[in-house]
């Protein structure tokens, strides 16, 4: 895995296709899966806001295991190559700080983002969470001076609108018996999840630019661990002051679907999440952080689609317009990275034959 390297000094650019595309559906699959498990806890009888929060970056762990995999086959690689050591860790103390604090604030986004979850519907907050490519797309400008082409502003703006769409007529999904303050509450949050996640994602990629040292997937895999255990530890925090690990026996004794269901649920969830959080990271890693939103905001409708189906959500035409306008940007965005990809070829193609050209002159 340490074949693949982006450096420190160039954002955005591509290590390995394949790589890409695994990060790309751990991604997909973790933030449509994810919001479907959490809202399956909340609607059977769940109501532990910060134990779904902590959920959502416990799955750390299986880091471990992996770096552990990757470890063993660089030292017996290694061990045919003379004076070739094996290091068993790569993040510097710097790095590891500047992860630590990424890691406590996206603790306080998970907060947010189970907040809104447990007070609206799963179409509802996807919706709003879709609002957070802007954010991205903002945030990656100021502290990454992420470039744009017209097809990644079509794709923002086509996707921006979708999610707008939607907006106009969310209030209509209250849920019954929820009061109308505890709704707003949770709308509120929900935006508040999107904006923060807005930045935590560009500031990723700036932590990889200032990092003074190369980043290699191994390496991600280390800041991915360090981000979810402070997360994890945050949400700890809370779930001590909220009394959650007394609840959690009780909680599962009331489970509508049964008591093993109430953990497997928990199971379920952390695994999904962490997903999506290496997933995320790790397109970060071997493209950018606005296609990591881009990402986000296109599986939003399908997550949509799939609440409808499981939880009986009304599905109404702004939610198929909104499909439509979302697909579009994506391909938008695609294409034009297609483009460019042919575009950049092309010139260094052109460049190697005029020098060969000189060469032979």
């Amino acid at each position: 895995m340490d074949d693949f390297k982006q450096p420190t000094t160039t954002s955005g650019s591509t290590s390995s296709m394949p790589l890409l595309i695994l990060n790309c559906i751990l991604l997909a699959v973790g933030i449509t899966g994810g919001p479907l498990v959490m809202r399956l806890y909340f609607i059977n009888g769940g109501d532990r806001v910060w134990l779904s929060s902590g959920l959502e970056t416990a799955g750390w762990p299986l880091i471990i295991i992996v770096l552990i995999i990757l470890h063993r086959h660089r030292r017996a690689t290694n061990k045919y190559l003379p004076g070739k050591t094996t290091k068993s860790i790569y993040m510097r103390p710097r790095l590891f700080f500047a992860t630590a604090v990424v890691g406590i604030l996206t603790g306080l986004d998970d907060y947010l983002y189970a907040y809104g979850v447990a007070r609206l519907p799963v179409s509802t907050s996807a919706l709003i969470i879709a609002a957070q490519l802007g954010f991205t797309a903002v945030f990656a400008y100021l502290l990454v001076k992420q470039k744009f082409t017209p097809y990644s502003i079509n794709a923002i703006v086509l996707l921006t609108i979708g999610a707008g769409i939607l907006a106009l007529d969310s209030s209509s999904d209250m849920p019954e018996g929820e009061t109308e303050r505890e709704y707003y509450l949770g709308f509120i949050m929900t935006v508040g999840a999107a904006l923060l996640y807005g930045f935590v994602l560009p500031l990723v990629e700036l932590t990889y630019e200032k990092a003074e040292q190369e980043i290699t997937y191994t390496l991600v895999l280390e800041i991915q661990l360090v981000m979810c255990f402070f997360a994890t530890l945050f949400c700890i925090a809370g779930m001590i002051l909220a009394h959650d690990f007394q609840a959690i026996p009780k909680e599962a004794d009331k489970f509508e679907l049964g008591k093993v269901t109430y953990y497997l649920v928990l199971c379920a969830s952390a695994l999904i999440w962490q997903g999506f959080f290496l997933g995320a990271i790790g397109v970060v890693f071997c493209a950018s952080s606005l296609l990591s939103g881009i990402i986000i905001a296109v599986c939003l409708p399908l997550t949509e689609i799939l609440a409808v189906i499981f939880y009986n959500e009304s599905f109404k035409a702004d939610k198929g317009v909104s499909l439509v306008l979302c697909s579009w940007g994506f391909v938008s965005y695609f294409y034009g990275e297609y483009k460019l990809s042919k575009k950049t070829k092309a010139m260094t193609q052109s460049s190697q034959q005029s020098m060969e050209l000189a060469q032979t002159v």
